[in-house]
């Protein structure tokens, strides 16, 4: 550690991802701050986020903010001290000079450097894949960045029917056609070799997992090799080639055919590399005694590890080693054990997939309905091999036999079944404090243990601590189990789990209550007044600006920092940087003279994407911030809400105006309830559907709230359905006897919702969390008493509506809508 006087080393990590952060949080936790003076270089324009989840991202089920995406948010940085530039891709090795340059110029000098640049995704050389300068081509992506997620999202939402072929049915290749199969597309998968992920399973476990992924709806086609990417006249991505001659349509291709370690900045600057950059037991490169290697770039005894356990196990020995810790640290190298979700199935291998000797023994067990599969392999009384997929609640008893920690035992089925009689000696208390529980990121029973024995009352908390259960997940009950064994059935009850935001201890009720009593109006004041030691937390402002607006409509105290851009220029901020607006057109009625105003603003300010929307309106994307208050004035038509948490449309069919099955007037109705309930904040998007008979043309029955005409003046209305990421038909709340008792009940269920459910929490999760029997109690039957309050509250909120794009004859800032120029080249909304 450095002396008082001592000169602290200049330690560079070139590489922001998993294991560069790794990296640089063990070298903090051994008092690395004293030490060094750290910086770090990133390609990517953010802190360290979890590549894992991308999958959920591209499945709609979290977004890329989400807390368990991020792992060290941009004032983690800050906060320890480490200087980062992130968004400047390092492209210069000078091993002489001890220093990096970077694609801005920038020159980083260093005592000690530790690459850390990762792989990149492998793309095969095939016609039609890339542009002639070299980049990828139009639909074409990978599927290892942030952007790449974003372009494909960008590009299934674009338009109803994009078909896409995904190239290479391994992991990732079946995670992106899981997320895009949830995003409505069409999706097929092309694996060269003969059956699915054959890295991890045999020929029968990849038929296993076949007929799972092919009941999804995702076409499978093996042993085919891509040859070309074919295009039309424009450009645009119109199918794939194979060797023998055959074709697949397709709008989009995504290419998960491998990994290959990122080394190029080693290898030009001198560095030894062979298939990666060749390191020692303490990850010193070759023939260097200040530079270092990490994770998916390094080779290790010949080994390249593309899994997260091995990449801590790394980052452990170096942080070791370089701040004298343990100088005896060395990676042996890991075994290769891997546990993994892939498409909802949970997946557990380890060593060789099949038996390779006549006299191996081998035990198989599979069941293609239900997609559960078991292999194990015994040579010579030893554990060579174990696959688990479906049910791997076995995993961890396999591990410690494999890794020679538990005897093998003599009946070889209670490797892969609890068998009547046989000695408990799996559960939880029973593991090593060395066995890995969660693979993703790294975390050990005995980190677990020591958690709970620190101090960690709640299984929340532990999980938090120690990030244990945040990657993908099929770790969360055995986690769950060791936590409870090492409290000794002392586990408390999370209180945390029920508050509204984690650093205000209250539920969401009670923190109204308080609001309403004490007359707050502010983020701010609420903080002030609420929060453990009055300090504000940045990713509660946003809730807390929602519920005020629930609770004082227009006259919270509006401060510009608690909301997101959406919610201060009142348009959907595109991924390059412009907006999109989206009038209303309540019930999806227009008229000619609105029209022509949309398209004169279209001509006007250059719209480069005018759009029909899902919601039977019309998009304008690719709009300047500073052309918003000019665009609103001349649409002059109110908001239609599409960037916020609020109701945003109600959709409707022609009804009994035109329809020769229509039952009741759903046009009417449904304009009526977009008048009453436009622009009401909710805890996330709300949308409404009203049907003129059972038919479902306007998709009422998985709205947020639906209502569908059934003769005799009667009407259905159905609450928490869902049509997107989740499918979900929603719940008959009640059927009534006319157009006016609709309007009251959608208020009661709105207002209910508004002031109970979860920040984010959407009303096909609320729902059925609630319970429909209580919901019916509650806004049906009053059987609490507590129908005249809603109605009161909810026709407070209605008397309260303001137009927001009112706001432009008075900015609420200046900077509200001045031109906010990208630090970084952005993506281009295309001209259509």
């Amino acid at each position: 550690m450095a002396t008082t006087g001592e000169a602290k080393k200049r330690l560079l990590v070139v590489g922001n991802g998993m294991a560069g952060a790794r990296t640089v949080e063990e070298i903090l936790a051994r008092g690395g701050r004293e030490m060094f003076d750290i910086t770090m270089i990133g390609d990517e324009p953010y802190g360290n986020y979890n590549r894992i989840m991308l999958s959920h991202v591209l499945a709609g089920e979290t977004t890329a903010d989400d807390d368990d995406i991020v792992l060290n948010p941009m004032s983690w940085y800050r906060e320890n001290g480490v200087t980062l530039h992130a968004g400047d891709r390092a492209v210069t090795l000078d091993r002489f000079a001890k220093s990096i340059t970077c694609e801005s110029e920038r020159v980083v000098e260093y005592d000690i450097l530790v690459v850390a640049t990762g792989s990149n995704t492998f793309f095969p050389n095939m016609d039609g894949l890339r542009e002639s300068d070299g980049r990828l081509g139009r639909g074409v992506f990978g599927f290892r960045t942030i952007a790449d997620t974003n372009g494909m999202l960008q590009m299934a939402q674009s338009r109803d029917g994009v078909t896409a072929v995904v190239i290479g049915g391994g992991l990732l290749g079946l995670e992106a056609a899981y997320g895009l199969r949830t995003q409505g597309l069409t999706v097929n998968v092309v694996h060269s070799p003969g059956h699915l992920m054959n890295q991890q399973l045999d020929e029968r476990g990849g038929q296993v997992l076949r007929a799972q992924i092919e009941a999804l709806g995702v076409g499978v086609h093996t042993a085919m090799r891509t040859t070309a990417v074919l295009r039309d006249d424009a450009g645009n991505v119109t199918a794939v080639a194979f060797n023998d001659g055959t074709s697949l349509p397709a709008d989009m291709v995504v290419v998960t055919a491998g990994i290959r370690p990122n080394a190029e900045l080693a290898r030009a600057g001198g560095l030894v590399v062979e298939r990666g950059i060749v390191v020692d037991d303490q990850m010193r490169c070759e023939d260097e005694g200040s530079v270092y290697a990490v994770g998916e770039c390094a080779q290790h005894r010949g080994e390249l590890y593309g899994l997260v356990a091995p990449v801590w196990e790394q980052a452990v020995v170096l942080a070791e080693h370089l701040t004298g810790s343990n100088p005896a640290a060395a990676y042996q190298g890991s075994s290769s054990t891997t546990k993994l979700k892939v498409a909802g199935l949970d997946v557990a291998a380890m060593g060789v997939k099949s038996p390779e000797l006549d006299t191996d023994e081998f035990i198989q067990f599979y069941d293609s309905r239900t997609g559960v599969y078991k292999n194990v392999v015994v040579r010579d009384g030893r554990l060579i091999g174990a696959t688990l997929m479906g049910e791997i609640g076995k995993a961890a008893l396999l591990t410690q036999v494999f890794d020679g920690k538990a005897e093998l035992p003599e009946d070889r089925l209670s490797l892969l079944f609890d068998l009547a009689g046989s000695p408990d000696g799996t559960s939880a208390a029973d593991l090593p404090d060395d066995t890995q529980v969660c693979n993703c990121n790294g975390v050990t029973k005995g980190d677990l243990v020591a958690c709970v024995h620190g101090g960690a009352q709640t299984l929340t908390e532990v999980c938090a601590k120690t990030r244990a259960g945040k990657g993908c997940g099929s770790c969360k009950g055995l986690v769950a189990d060791v936590v409870a064994a090492a409290a000794g059935g002392e586990l408390k009850a999370d209180p945390a789990a029920n508050w509204y935001v984690p650093c205000i201890p209250m539920t969401k009720s009670e923190l109204i209550e308080e609001v309403r009593a004490r007359d707050i109006r502010s983020v701010s004041q609420v903080f002030a007044e609420f929060a453990t030691d009055g300090r504000e937390e940045a990713t509660a402002k946003m809730p807390l600006a929602s519920l005020l607006r629930v609770v004082w409509g227009p006259d919270w105290v509006d401060e510009r920092g608690a909301l997101f851009i959406n919610d201060r220029v009142h348009a959907n901020i595109q991924r390059d940087g412009t907006f999109s607006v989206v009038p209303q057109m309540k019930g999806g009625v227009t008229t000619p003279d609105q029209l022509r105003r949309i398209a004169d603003v279209a001509d006007r300010y250059a719209v480069p994407l005018v759009k029909v929307t899902g919601g039977q309106r019309i998009d304008l994307l690719g709009i300047r911030k500073e052309d918003l208050p000019r665009v609103w004035g001349d649409l002059d038509m109110p908001s239609g809400y599409a960037y916020g948490k609020s109701m945003r449309t109600v959709k409707t069919c022609v009804g009994s105006d035109f329809c020769r099955f229509g039952l009741g007037d759903s046009t009417s109705l449904g304009i009526a309830l977009e008048e009453r309930f436009q622009g009401l904040e909710t805890p996330a998007k709300l949308k409404l559907a009203v049907a003129g008979c059972p038919r479902n043309c306007s998709e009422a029955l998985c709205k947020d709230l639906g209502v569908v005409a059934v003769g005799d003046g009667r009407w259905e209305i159905y609450v928490g359905g869902a049509a997107g990421a989740h499918i979900r038909k929603g719940d008959l709340l009640a059927t009534v006897d006319s157009g006016e008792a609709v309007i009251a009940l959608a208020g009661r269920f709105i207002q209910h919702y508004r002031e109970d459910a979860k920040w984010l929490e959407r009303t096909y999760d609320w729902v059925p969390r609630v319970g429909l029997e209580r919901l019916q109690a509650l806004l049906v039957r009053d059987e609490e008493d507590v129908v005249a309050g809603l109605d009161e509250r909810m026709a407070a909120s209605v008397a309260g509506y303001r137009d927001p794009w009112k706001e432009r004859t008075a900015p609420k800032s200046p900077a509200q809508f001045a031109p906010s120029l990208p630090l970084l080249p952005l993506p281009q909304v295309p001209v259509r």
